[in-house]
């Protein structure tokens, strides 16, 4: 019987220092009916020359370079455009990323369970951090719902990467582009897409590596804790469809409480303007404008939280103050 055939896919720019770790990771998988994409994002660090070398010693890889440079996002969506129409399942592979050997065949084991399922995930190893726990052992097939609920509740964080995920490659070739460009975060919300209509499946095995220690966007936002909105921009978004209306309506607010206090504590503590730039940006993505009133709120809260711990003088408080109003002052000249 045949193998699936999966289609690998790593869009890059300037990532001479980790590609061909990237590259040789898929094409030492021991899964080896795939194709590889790989598409040079207008690169000027001799990524595109290195891709090159490894198109031409393995048939497997079809190399191609965009006329013009693209943003990130609009990358990705290129390089999904150029799956084979025979293509079953779609994985990404980020250039500064890697995957593990067994990678590709133990995904597509995990899909070959059900034709329902449309998303598979694994744990993977962010840094030295292995991320994915909270699912229940030994089941590998979930429920869109019961997979989006988990991940809502914040129980798991199993499709923060596109590293960390494979598509039913149907999904990928209906809807182009298939991320939407004007998403914060768009592969995760493509995946809780996904969720609404196909079942999941999750692979107890960490089968791939999501560096730390490189300059992408993603880690450039890193102290701006995009988590946190993250969650918050999900719940908002999709917690009505997931769970039932009292449901979300307490996860709703659970999520905009531990959203704004993070906020509160960061602007007492004089956070940078570049930080509200990034935080109010990503509201107008619901679109929503940034809460002053419930923001002034969790300030005060915060104060006093400060104000009543015995090692803090009403002078530090008072400096605290002074830096929350300075903070405050940048926040509102940027909306």
């Amino acid at each position: 019987m045949s193998q699936p055939l999966v289609s690998v896919v790593t869009p890059f720019h300037n990532t001479a220092e980790h590609l061909p770790e990237c590259i040789e990771s898929v094409v030492n998988q021991t899964y080896g009916t795939f194709e590889y994409i790989l598409v040079d994002n207008c690169c000027t660090d001799g990524a595109a020359a290195i891709a090159e070398s490894y198109a031409r010693r393995d048939g497997r890889i079809r190399f191609f370079r965009q006329p013009s440079l693209l943003s990130q996002v609009q990358n990705y969506n290129s390089a999904l455009s150029r799956i084979s129409e025979k293509s079953v399942y779609c994985k990404i592979v980020q250039a500064d990323d890697y995957i593990f050997p067994d990678c590709l065949k133990l995904m597509v084991d995990a899909f070959e369970q059900s034709s329902r399922i449309g998303l598979v995930s694994a744990y993977d190893l962010k840094g030295n951090v292995v991320r994915g726990s909270g699912f229940p052992e030994r089941r590998t097939v979930f429920s869109g719902r019961e997979a989006a609920q988990i991940y809502l509740k914040g129980r798991a964080w199993f499709f923060g990467s596109p590293s960390t995920v494979m598509y039913r490659s149907s999904l990928v070739r209906e809807r182009q582009p298939f991320y939407d460009e004007s998403r914060l975060h768009e592969d995760t919300e493509k995946c809780l897409q996904i969720l609404e209509q196909w079942d999941f499946g999750f692979v107890h095995q960490v089968l791939s590596f999501l560096r730390t220690d490189n300059e992408s966007i993603s880690a450039q936002f890193r102290a701006f804790e995009p988590g946190l909105l993250d969650w918050y921009i999900l719940v908002r978004r999709y917690a009505k469809t997931f769970f039932s209306a009292a449901e979300a309506a307490a996860l709703d607010r659970t999520a905009r409480r531990t959203y704004y206090r993070m906020l509160a504590h960061r602007m007492v503590l004089g956070t940078e303007s570049a930080f509200w730039q990034y935080h109010i940006g990503g509201l107008k993505t619901l679109p929503e404008p940034l809460d002053r009133l419930y923001l002034l709120v969790q300030i005060f809260r915060e104060l006093v939280k400060m104000g009543t711990n015995p090692g803090r003088s009403i002078a530090g408080l008072w400096r605290h103050a002074r830096k929350a109003g300075k903070a405050g002052q940048r926040c509102m000249s940027t909306e």
